[in-house]
C-alpha cells in the first residue's frame, strides 16, 4: 500500500495496521521502489522533493516563481488587435498624455490624485480590464474639475 508522508514522498507499507502507528509517531519513510519494503528512516532523505509551497525556503520560492514565469512566457499566445482597436487605443493614449501635460500647472487637492489615476491608466494599458468610454472621459476630465464641496446642515461657526 502506498501513501504520501508529510514531505510528499511515496512510501510503501506492507502492514494494514501500521500506517496509523507510524504516522502518529511522526516517522517518515524512504522513497519506495519496486523491491523496497518501506524501511523507516529517522529524517528526510536527499531524494525527497518538497512539493508544498509553504515549506519552501525563500530561495526555492524565488526559483519556483522564476521557472513559472519562464514557462508562462514560453506558452504565451501573442495578442492580435484589429486596426480599429489599435486606433482607439492610440487615440486614448494621446488624450491621456494631453490631459497630463495640460494639468501640470493646476493647483488643488484633487489634481494630484487625478494625475496619478491617469498615470496608472497609462502604465496598465496591456491589462485586459480597461475602463469604458464614459469612465475614461471622467478620468481625463478629473484634473480640470474641482470636486463639489460637501454641504453641511449643522450650525456654522
Amino acid at each position: 500500500m502506498f501513501f504520501k508522508d508529510t514531505f510528499g514522498t511515496n512510501c510503501l507499507i506492507e502492514s494494514k495496521s501500521a500506517p496509523a502507528l507510524w504516522l502518529g509517531a511522526g516517522v517518515s519513510f524512504r522513497r519506495s521502489s519496486v523491491s523496497s519494503t518501506g524501511v523507516p528512516c529517522p529524517s528526510r532523505s536527499k531524494e525527497t522533493v518538497v512539493s508544498d509551497q509553504s515549506k519552501l525556503t525563500p530561495l526555492q520560492a524565488a526559483e519556483a516563481r522564476r521557472l513559472a514565469a519562464e514557462q508562462a512566457k514560453a506558452n504565451k499566445v501573442p495578442q492580435t488587435r484589429s486596426e480599429e482597436e489599435k486606433a482607439a487605443r492610440k487615440e486614448r493614449v494621446s488624450k491621456a498624455k494631453d490631459a497630463l501635460s495640460r494639468s501640470v500647472g493646476i493647483k488643488g487637492d484633487h489634481v494630484a490624485g487625478a494625475r496619478a489615476a491617469i498615470k496608472t491608466y497609462l502604465q496598465r494599458l496591456n491589462e485586459p480590464n480597461q475602463p469604458d468610454d464614459a469612465r475614461f472621459e471622467m478620468l481625463i476630465e478629473a484634473p480640470f474639475k474641482a470636486p463639489e464641496k460637501k454641504k453641511t446642515n449643522g450650525p456654522r461657526f
